[in-house]
């Protein structure tokens, strides 16, 4: 193999780890649907570990890649940095609305029992059976 052919390959290798790890933090920021479970799924913590993950190849990387290489991996890293932004902005704004929402009211369940339960609960068979020894 000519040392062409090894950069390609090596160039090609890098290219394709930067993709893994940017598709896996894109799916795990629930901006891509799951191939194996075919749903949308979000796990911030996990997208921050894809993201931490670039991050040290970036840092361990300096200075031994090529311009483009250099260029795509900011890139990607802009780019998921962006999304993780929104998403992390999303939740918040999700946890405020959750927090300043009035409580739903709860029904007690001997209320609830008591009108779905019409003619079977106890409290109408009490009544025929006070009625009965009354006589």
């Amino acid at each position: 193999m000519s040392p062409d052919e090894s950069y390609d390959k090596n160039q090609a290798l890098f290219i394709q780890l930067v993709l893994t790890f940017q598709a896996a933090a894109m799916q795990q920021m629930g901006k891509v649907q799951n191939p194996i479970t075919q749903k949308v799924e979000r796990n911030l913590e996990q997208a921050k570990f894809s993201i931490d993950m670039l991050e040290m190849i970036e840092n361990r990387t300096k200075g031994n890649l090529s311009e483009s290489e250099g260029k795509f991996l900011e890139h990607a890293l802009f780019d998921l940095r962006m999304n993780y932004v929104d998403e992390a902005k999303k939740d918040e704004e999700e946890k405020k609305k959750a927090a300043s929402a009035p409580p739903k009211p709860e029904k007690p369940e001997s209320a609830s029992g008591a009108s779905a339960g019409e003619g079977e609960g106890p409290e109408e068979k009490s009544p025929p059976d006070q009625k009965a020894s009354d006589r």
